[in-house]
């Protein structure tokens, strides 16, 4: 099945799809964590809508998810911008007609000190990590509470935990941004419950084709890894795929930690 790339809208009916055929959209899938988890719920029978900023890594994602057998839709866009998660959530219901899973996995470093950091950088941090969640869940939901059902996940960091896990990894920033979804994955489960449920992740140290610099100082690093490993981005999209798939799933609000048990931070 080939997949979809859209630069517009698309009618639903040039999709072919089942009446029961279910749909996540994915921010950051065009590589590392995000494409993981894109490629595990195909696998779980999901169809795809891929958002990012980078073509030719969402075009391929998107060519792997159809020889999978599974539709995927492609949007490059920047996730801070609220008008455009709007645009995007617009496109998938007139494309397939319902959402059932969100996942807010873009994200972007900022590895500066508060005394060197600018307020533009700052602002960026903010808008990239934290902001594009509220933009993608404040579109989604209204969908997702009109058809009965709906869940969220979005993807924090143990850096929100810790202050920061590595000298390898972002600092204040970054770790200030990702906190801030676990306030707001906790509010929202109040809010949103019980037709929707949200849920955080926070990944620790995970390779990726992305992670040189953890890649380079791997040895020191699982030194404080219980597991005795680096995390790998199916690790991650495991629990993702878990928490989109599992009925019963009596868990909203929570907060879920995927760092092998990284005692040395």
């Amino acid at each position: 099945m080939e997949p979809y790339h859209v630069p517009g809208l698309l009618k639903r009916s040039s999709l072919n799809m089942s009446a029961q055929q279910k749909v996540a959209i994915v921010t950051g899938a065009a590589r590392g964590i995000g494409k993981a988890c894109a490629m595990d719920l195909a696998r779980a029978g999901y169809s795809l809508v891929l958002v990012d900023l980078l073509e030719k890594e969402l075009a391929d994602t998107a060519e792997e998810i159809g020889a999978l057998g599974q539709q995927a839709l492609t949007f490059i866009a920047d996730v801070s911008s609220h008008r455009r998660a709007g645009e995007i959530v617009a496109e998938t219901i007139q494309s397939f007609g319902r959402i059932d899973f969100l996942l807010n996995n873009a994200g972007r470093s900022a590895p500066v000190g508060i005394l060197e950091i600018s307020e533009d950088d700052f602002d960026r941090a903010i808008a990239v990590n934290l902001k594009s969640c509220f933009n993608y869940i404040q579109h989604t939901a209204p969908h997702m509470l009109r058809q009965g059902n709906g869940r969220i996940v979005s993807m924090s960091s143990l850096n929100a935990l810790s202050g920061g896990v590595t000298a390898a990894v972002s600092r204040f920033a970054y770790a200030a941004a990702k906190a801030g979804i676990l306030g707001m994955t906790r509010a929202l489960a109040k809010e949103l419950g019980p037709v929707i449920s949200i849920n955080a992740i926070c990944p620790g140290v995970i390779r990726t084709e992305i992670d040189t610099n953890v890649t380079d100082r791997a040895e020191e690093v699982i030194k404080g890894i219980a597991l005795g490993r680096l995390g790998c981005a199916d690790d991650v999209a495991r629990l993702v795929t878990f928490l989109a798939t599992s009925e019963p799933c009596f868990m909203t609000g929570q907060t879920l930690t995927v760092d092998g048990f990284q005692f040395n931070v």
